[in-house]
């Protein structure tokens, strides 16, 4: 290892302390979205860039939703890396089991950072902003520029966050974009499947509960077409290009990332039946039953598809009415780009593994750039808890995704 990246490595450890307060405090800024609020944890972010005199911006199209963008220019011309991380997380439930003070404690604990939003994603964004202090007192040594994007509104899908600056502020395109959610240590991810969000609507005449020769259940109706529903997940979908055999190969890792059985969906349309609302009594017949059911699109596959499957099994229902109420589109980018390989060099250098190109089944802001054809690349925690009861962060494994996130960025920003 060089002598600029072992001094880089040096000053993280002298820093540890410090880098780890930073991260519990991160989490103890509540941020849930909704609301959205996300100011309390932005003054957190604009403390300490201000106490080391970073530039930085904020652009609120939403005064609620503010977002955190920084940049500066290397010493010569050269490619612009995009570091993109989100600060709102997951609301937290009444009814979620806390080990550790409860999800805004921030507690460090059993060697782990415990909160909401630990995982997804304060402990990616955090190595984001990282690695934008320690860039910027090297900047005479680099080339191009580094752009820091830490961004509100990511949990429902972006218009006041990264989608906004996308659509906006050009400048935050970039020629590579680099992001901490949570994926493992194990995995680079540099796919995702798409939403496509579709509610239906049953109608019946509904009648007491006793005369069902009255009429129809819409409830009824809406159990056997959620059955049918489910068999658009037996669709053909084979991947583009090189990602098919890529997904073969790499299947261990990506059960070992997402869990027992990923591989197995990964490029696979799925089907969740998220919201099913209907009755009013339970001696009454519904006369209306509403269904939302969540499709996840695989890469290589276009709503229009699912759609069609979606009209031919609803004309077999004409009591049901339907809407797409949400969608974006699967997106991926090159799983063998220079930063893949960067990524695998420091991490075996560092922890002695490998880890491996694979697809998300859960979306990311990596597909806003991937939408405008700027490879972007996901490199965060294992996604332990999140969205639950004691979502945490190993300290090691966030040290581990700082550390991976910095002397990437160096390297790519060196060559």
């Amino acid at each position: 290892m060089d002598a600029t990246k072992q001094a880089l490595l040096d000053r993280i450890e002298a820093d540890r302390d410090m880098l780890i307060d930073f991260f519990s405090k991160f989490v103890q800024a509540k941020s849930p979205n909704p609301p959205g609020d996300t100011r309390e944890a932005v003054a957190h972010i604009t403390g300490f860039l201000d106490a080391r005199a970073l530039p930085y911006r904020i652009i609120d199209p939403r005064r609620e939703f503010p977002n955190v963008v920084g940049t500066f220019e290397g010493a010569r011309p050269g490619r612009h890396l995009v570091l993109n991380g989100h600060i709102d997380v997951f609301p937290a439930g009444e009814h979620e089991t806390w080990t550790h003070g409860g999800p805004w404690s921030g507690a460090i604990a059993d060697g782990k950072v415990w909160g909401r939003g630990s995982a997804d994603m304060k402990c990616g964004t955090s190595a984001s902003i990282f690695t934008f202090m320690y860039l910027h007192a090297l900047r005479d040594r680099l080339n191009g520029r580094l752009t820091l994007t830490a961004v509100s509104d990511e949990e429902t899908f972006g218009p006041w966050g990264a989608r906004y600056l996308i659509e906006h502020h050009p400048e935050a395109h970039g020629d590579c974009c680099l992001n901490g959610e949570p994926s493992s240590p194990y995995s680079i991810r540099f796919g995702e499947k798409g939403p496509l969000w579709v509610e239906f609507t049953v109608k019946t005449q509904g009648a007491h509960g006793a005369y069902t020769h009255a009429t129809e259940s819409a409830s009824k109706i809406g159990a056997r077409l959620i059955a049918d529903l489910e068999r658009i997940a037996e669709l053909d979908t084979p991947a583009p290009g090189n990602v098919g055999p890529l997904l073969e190969r790499v299947a261990a890792t990506t059960d070992r990332a997402q869990g027992a059985g990923a591989a197995g969906i990964v490029q696979k349309v799925t089907v969740n039946i998220g919201v099913i609302r209907a009755g009013l009594k339970v001696n009454m017949i519904p006369s209306e039953c509403v269904i939302e059911a969540d499709f996840r699109l695989p890469m290589g596959v276009d709503k229009d598809r699912v759609l069609t499957e979606v009209e031919r099994i609803v004309a077999g229902y004409p009591q049901v009415r339907w809407s797409v109420i949400n969608h974006s589109p699967p997106a991926w980018c090159d799983p063998e780009h220079e930063m893949v390989g960067i990524i695998q060099a420091n991490v075996r250098a560092l922890r002695g593994f490998e880890p491996q190109p694979t697809a998300s089944l859960g979306g990311t802001d990596a597909r806003l750039w991937r939408y405008i054809d700027v490879p972007a690349y996901v490199y965060g925690p294992f996604p332990a808890g999140m969205g639950s009861g004691d979502e945490h962060v190993p300290v090691e494994d966030f040290l581990h995704v700082v550390r991976t996130h910095v002397l990437s960025a160096y390297d790519y920003l060196s060559r």
